[in-house]
């Protein structure tokens, strides 16, 4: 705890968190709104849900090819920045094509604003890589995991209650306020220009169609060579399965299974359940991030999460499901803060722009395929227990390849690129 409570002391570091906390605080009431007003407006059509959280995800694919060499090649506070306002502006948008009620346009607009964010990870992600030093990552990491369950302990409520009260329109604009507020904060970064261009000033007309796929494939070379990186990439690939998966599927069993009129609130109650069990689980995580190895915390995490995820689809009440999805959350910490401490320790930051702008879409390509599949399959021929056996059995199939593979890359987790300390002291 005293470690978290040191790394606040880092101004550049505390503007970036919250900037951060803003911006997911809205994405995630967004998502919660959207999908209940679907739920309630498409009853017998649950595949808008599903189409919706793909117009969060497809839209990696469409930039994927750009996110990684412009976070690596041009200013990338400037980045993150403009990737704010822009969402901020569309959220403006898809308020009045809510008012009008014109799905097409609202998916549109859905995909747009996800398009335009996806900017935004890679190029905060390559800050503060370059803000903290070696020893500060796990404690990063672990407050990330914390800040996430905070989301899962009080986003999705929020989220309800906005929708209840306000309605979709004003789920909205509370995405607009987050994502103007997060801008103001990165705006107020003060940052060395070794952090915010490692590689050089640029031009815009410089970065042609030739230069940006040599800069793509620069990053897959570069993952290549390194297997530790190519195992992580795989893992990040079956996660993207895991996470469309559990964006739907709490929603899914409740409506269609344990509690058809009673959903929403349960839902409430779930999203509080397993908010208070990460959070725990994040505390308890970051303790043991002292005494065990980074590979073993991602091993336990998975096969923890990964057997109660398909233990809860087998659930005969709510209070049983509520249960097991305490457990997953107890586990999924682990996952996170192993996985989130030790890649910026492999990673040159002159390469971390491009190596995550090949991890983010691996894992939206993932998620997307398993959204569509779902959104054309459940109740037709995926059943519920089915769709929570094919998420858990996802974890423990990764838990048992890492189990075999990082081992023997353990004494990586120690590695640092010689750059980083160059520039963690700023």
């Amino acid at each position: 705890m005293r470690e978290m409570i040191y790394i606040f002391k880092n101004r550049n570091y505390s503007l970036l968190f919250w900037s951060s906390f803003t911006s997911m605080m809205g994405s995630i009431i967004g998502i919660a709104a959207m999908m209940l007003y679907l739920l309630d407006r498409y009853s017998e059509q649950p595949f808008y849900a599903a189409l919706t959280e793909l117009m969060y995800s497809l839209p990696t694919l469409a930039v994927f090819f750009l996110v990684g060499v412009l976070a690596d090649r041009m200013n990338r506070q400037k980045i993150a920045i403009y990737s704010d306002y822009i969402c901020a502006i569309l959220s403006l948008a898809l308020m009045g094509a809510v008012y009008i009620d014109w799905m097409p346009l609202v998916f549109a607009l859905l995909f747009l604003r996800s398009a335009v964010s996806k900017f935004f990870h890679p190029a905060q992600a390559a800050i503060i890589q370059g803000i903290l030093t070696k020893d500060e990552y796990t404690v990063a990491a672990g407050l990330n995991q914390m800040t996430s369950s905070l989301f899962m302990l009080f986003g999705n409520a929020l989220g309800i209650f906005i929708y209840w009260t306000f309605g979709l329109q004003g789920a909205i604009l509370v995405c607009f306020v987050t994502y103007m507020i997060s801008a103001i904060l990165i705006k107020a970064c003060k940052l060395d220009s070794k952090i915010l261009l490692p590689n050089g000033s640029h031009k815009w007309n410089q970065l042609n169609i030739k230069f940006v796929a040599n800069d793509f494939k620069e990053g897959l070379v570069y993952i290549l060579k390194n297997p530790l990186l190519v195992y992580l990439i795989i893992g990040f690939f079956v996660f993207g399965i895991v996470n469309g998966g559990l964006s739907v599927m709490p929603a899914y069993i409740l409506k269609y299974k344990l509690a058809p009129e009673d959903y929403e609130q349960f839902m409430v109650i779930m999203g509080i359940v397993f908010g208070i069990s990460v959070l725990l689980g994040s505390i308890v995580a970051s303790m043991m991030s002292k005494k065990l190895k980074l590979y073993q915390m991602v091993i336990i995490g998975l096969g923890i999460s990964g057997a109660f995820v398909v233990a809860s689809g087998y659930s005969s009440t709510v209070y049983y499901y509520l249960a097991f999805t305490a457990l997953i959350g107890l586990g999924l910490p682990y996952v996170n803060i192993g996985i989130g401490g030790w890649l910026p320790r492999i990673v040159d930051p002159k390469m971390m722009g491009r190596v995550q702008g090949w991890i983010t879409p691996l894992m939206m390509l993932s998620q997307s395929i398993t959204l569509g599949v779902i959104a054309l399959t459940f109740q037709k021929t995926l059943t519920i227990e089915g769709l929570h056996l094919l998420v858990g059995g996802c974890l423990l199939f990764v838990g048992l390849f890492y189990l075999f593979t990082l081992p023997k890359h353990s004494t990586e987790e120690e590695e640092v690129p010689s750059s980083l300390e160059k520039s963690a002291s700023v």
